[in-house]
């Protein structure tokens, strides 16, 4: 779509997204690929991902951050604590930030925003402490800002990222039970003032009820609720 300029996002499912800028620069979001029961088994990543943001730790957002960090030559973004776990499990390459920070990849700035989840890692040895929720807003150059929410539940400052940030694009869970559904989808995406909406977190496992229908049925005149199909670019 033109309001995009150039820039493509393609949704993997879940909560899984490959932005691609018009300068060449990939950017894969929380990747959770080989258990992702809605992952696009024929859809071919590009050979290089220059950076992998990880919203927060549990193992339906960064399952194959490792794997794919290594297989695409990928830095990987996390708030600290995140960041020094995936490099502790072979990661090469890290960015560790916090909420409110803001860091420069390439064409794309990158600001941690808050979130509300709980964000504990799992392993064979337990749990672990890897910092809390976060989402991300994606100021690209000569392109659109885009921000992917994470897991959350809607918050109000969220009218703080519409008032600081202005995303045209929001990336928001929609399935419920784990996070929003789409009643406090659209209560969002009135506070962040966004026009297109991609949802995500749906469909994957039976909980995750929530629907675009139900989103677009609720939000205000002139939002596109975006209906895509894993694998499938806007």
């Amino acid at each position: 779509m033109s309001s995009l300029k150039g820039v493509r996002i393609t949704w993997l499912g879940h909560a899984t997204v490959l932005v691609q800028t018009a300068r060449g620069t990939n950017i894969l979001i929380d990747p959770f690929i080989a258990q992702n029961p809605k992952y696009p088994k024929d859809y071919a990543l590009p050979a290089k991902i220059h950076y992998i943001l990880l919203t927060h730790g549990h193992g339906d957002h960064i399952a194959d951050a490792v794997p794919a960090a290594e297989k695409h030559g990928s830095t990987v973004v996390a708030i600290y604590e995140l960041a020094a776990y995936v490099e502790s499990k072979g990661v090469g390459s890290t960015v560790g930030m916090n909420l409110g920070g803001t860091v420069q990849l390439e064409d794309v700035a990158v600001t941690m925003v808050d979130a509300k989840h709980s964000a504990a890692a799992q392993d064979e040895h337990g749990a672990h402490y890897v910092g809390v929720a976060a989402g991300f807003v994606l100021a690209i150059s000569d392109g659109p800002v885009l921000y992917h929410a994470g897991d959350t539940a809607v918050f109000g400052d969220m009218k703080l990222i519409g008032d600081l940030y202005h995303p045209e694009v929001a990336m928001l869970p929609i399935g419920g039970h784990f996070t929003m559904g789409p009643k406090e989808a659209a209560l969002a995406t009135r506070l962040l003032g966004s026009k297109i909406i991609l949802p995500l977190h749906y469909g994957t496992f039976p909980p995750l009820k929530g629907t675009p229908e139900e989103l677009a049925a609720q939000v205000e005149a002139g939002v596109q609720v975006m209906r895509l199909e894993p694998g499938e670019i806007m």
